[in-house]
């Protein structure tokens, strides 16, 4: 970091705090509702939520052959297949704004192209089943149909758009990535990755199940059994970690019991298994081969990288939007609703911006958005601010300029916003 960059810095802070008016009601307020906000967010969001995700990108840039990731992902690699598995992963990952930043730095530093990287970061937390289905409950069956389509089709339009604008750079990375491609086999084959990727995949999607609105059905059926599925994941783990990785077995086994046994005495605090089984899952890896060493070293490098953008992200978007169904932000609820009312190109604009904004956990959009519908928004808007919003956050936008740079994080923002208004415009035209 540069002097002049410090300076800068130093300036702002010293700007804000001697304008901001501290005995404001309104201030005082919004000062409080950003660390309402960031305890919130560390309570639900930061063991269960980014820590699997870490290890998960800490595994991606260890374990998966870089080949294999520019074969599928990369520029060079089959168009169709690319976008099409990129654009989907929603599906299987149903993860938030936040949770999915690791996961995409991890691809991208290993060779996924711009576009199918880009794709997946979008359809990550967008394309999400549940969140759909409960779109179409809550908010009518228009309107969870054109989210659907519409998220689907934004990580394909967005990918393709991104490859288009930035397709020279695209030329000269792939350039960089086959002069430095390694010789040599990875640690796993290609079976072996996707086993023990997709065991910590699983821990990552069943251990964030989120309660359906009806106590009946599949859904509901999944959720009740969220921590059988996560520990039936958990053991497939241990059993790669041991089996394949190396890792020391009395380590694994002390670790495997403890989880249980805490499990078993304290059934209503599962963070406390799961944390402890966190613990013993990174002295195994310190204390066993190199290439579980690299893999903690990996994750340790993607936390230092994102976590800190998160949390200064988190206490900026509470102060200025305060938490969801709060109207305790710099920015009151009834300017919002307010602006987004019918079904203009204004409003559906403004609804984009604001839910890339706003940060939203994984299924919180949907009540939020019925009650902005009930205060007189446009289902154009709802629409616009429901692709957006899920896909973006303040606090994911700072770390994703971190990872891309600036300009393509830019265009990456300015594409999901631009999308989203056109799309609420249309959806709004057609409804009305």
């Amino acid at each position: 970091m540069s002097n002049t960059y410090k300076f800068l810095i130093a300036l702002a802070v010293f700007g804000l705090a001697y304008f901001i008016p501290f005995d404001n009601i309104r201030v005082q307020k919004a000062i409080l509702e950003s660390f309402y906000m960031l305890q919130d967010y560390a309570q639900k969001h930061v063991l269960l939520c980014l820590v699997p995700a870490f290890f998960i990108a800490g595994a991606i840039s260890v374990f998966i052959s870089q080949t294999s990731v520019m074969k599928y992902l990369g520029p060079l690699a089959n168009k169709f297949l690319a976008y099409s598995v990129a654009s989907v992963s929603g599906t299987i990952l149903a993860v938030c704004s936040c949770t999915v930043l690791p996961l995409f730095a991890g691809i991208y530093r290993m060779g996924a192209g711009i576009g199918p990287a880009t794709a997946f970061l979008y359809s990550g937390p967008a394309i999400n089943i549940l969140a759909i289905v409960l779109s179409a409950k809550v908010l009518g069956w228009q309107i969870g149909a054109a989210r659907a389509v519409g998220a689907v089709g934004f990580a394909y339009i967005i990918g393709l758009l991104m490859t288009f604008i930035f397709r020279d750079d695209e030329v000269e990375k792939n350039k960089l990535k086959m002069a430095v491609m390694p010789e040599e086999d990875p640690p796993l084959t290609l079976w072996q990755q996707s086993v023990y990727v997709g065991s910590m995949i699983g821990i990552l999607v069943f251990a964030n199940w989120a309660q359906p609105a009806d106590s009946e059905g599949i859904w509901y059926a999944v959720y009740s059994a969220k921590w059988f599925l996560t520990g039936a994941f958990g053991l497939l783990f241990a059993y790669t970690f041991v089996k394949w990785l190396k890792a020391k077995v009395w380590i694994s086994l002390t670790g495997v019991v403890a989880v249980v046994l805490l499990a078993r005495l304290f059934p209503g605090y599962p963070l406390l298994s799961f944390s402890t089984g966190v613990a013993f899952l990174v002295l195994a890896g310190k204390t066993s081969s190199e290439e579980t060493k690299c893999w903690i070293e990996a994750t340790w490098s993607f936390t230092l990288l994102i976590l800190p953008l998160l949390f200064g992200g988190v206490l900026i978007a509470g102060f200025l939007l305060g938490m969801p169904g709060t109207d305790n932000g710099i920015i009151p609820n009834e300017w919002i609703a307010m602006l987004v009312g019918g079904n203009s190109l204004t409003a559906n604009f403004l609804a984009s911006v604001v839910g890339a904004l706003m940060y939203f956990a994984t299924l919180t959009e949907v009540p939020i958005v019925q009650g902005l519908l009930g205060s007189g928004m446009g289902k154009g808007p709802a629409l616009a601010l429901l692709l957006a919003g899920p896909a973006l956050s303040l606090p994911n936008m700072i770390v994703i300029r971190s990872i891309l740079g600036t300009k393509k994080a830019f265009v990456f923002f300015v594409l999901v916003v631009l999308l989203s208004t056109i799309a609420g415009v249309v959806f709004g035209w057609i409804t009305d």
